[in-house]
C-alpha cells in the first residue's frame, strides 16, 4: 500500500513529530516491532490540546479530535522510525489514555479517534486490539495520551 498516496488522498499532513519531553525516545524498534512512546495532542499552529474530559472543558467530540491529533503523532513518529509506512504490517496494539474528569467512562469513544485515523490510512493493518483508560491527570494536562506497538516489515 502507497501510504502516502492514502494520506494524501485524505487530503492528511504528518506533523512534525513531538520532540521527547523527558529522557526517552520517540520510538524503538525490536525485530519487526515498533514500540512507539506516548504521544499527545498537537494542534497545527503547534498548541497542545489540554483539558479533562467530560468537566465541561472538553466535550466527546473534541476528545475524539485530540485523539485523531494524537494518531496523526503516532503515524509521525513512526515514518521518522521506520521510513516508509507502506512498510506497516499492523497495528499490534494500541494504549490510549483520556485525562477525565470522575463519572466519564465513554473512554473507548474518545480512543476510537486515532483507531479510526488509523484504519482510514492503512486500512485493516491499522486495526489492533486496544485498550482505552481514563486517568485523574496527564502530563501538561494534555487530554488524551496515546501509545502504540506497531508490527512492520523488515
Amino acid at each position: 500500500m502507497d501510504v502516502d498516496a492514502r494520506l494524501r488522498e485524505l487530503g492528511l499532513e504528518l506533523p512534525t513529530p513531538m520532540t521527547p519531553a523527558g529522557n526517552y525516545v520517540p520510538a524503538a524498534t525490536v525485530g519487526d516491532l515498533v514500540y512507539l512512546s506516548g504521544a499527545g495532542p498537537v494542534r497545527s499552529d503547534g498548541s497542545m490540546v489540554r483539558g479533562k474530559v467530560g468537566d465541561g472543558g472538553l466535550d466527546l467530540d473534541a476528545a475524539r479530535e485530540a485523539a485523531r491529533l494524537t494518531g496523526l503523532q503516532l503515524l509521525a513518529a513512526l515514518r521518522a522510525e521506520i521510513g516508509d509506512l507502506g512498510r506497516v504490517r499492523r497495528v499490534a496494539r494500541i494504549f490510549g489514555m483520556v485525562n477525565c474528569a470522575p463519572g466519564f467512562n465513554r473512554t473507548p469513544a474518545v480512543i476510537d479517534g486515532c483507531s479510526d485515523l488509523l484504519v482510514e490510512v492503512l486500512g485493516d493493518a491499522g486495526r489492533g486490539a486496544r485498550s482505552a483508560v481514563g486517568m485523574a491527570e496527564l502530563p501538561f494536562d494534555i487530554a488524551v495520551e496515546i501509545e502504540a506497538v506497531v508490527q512492520v516489515s523488515t
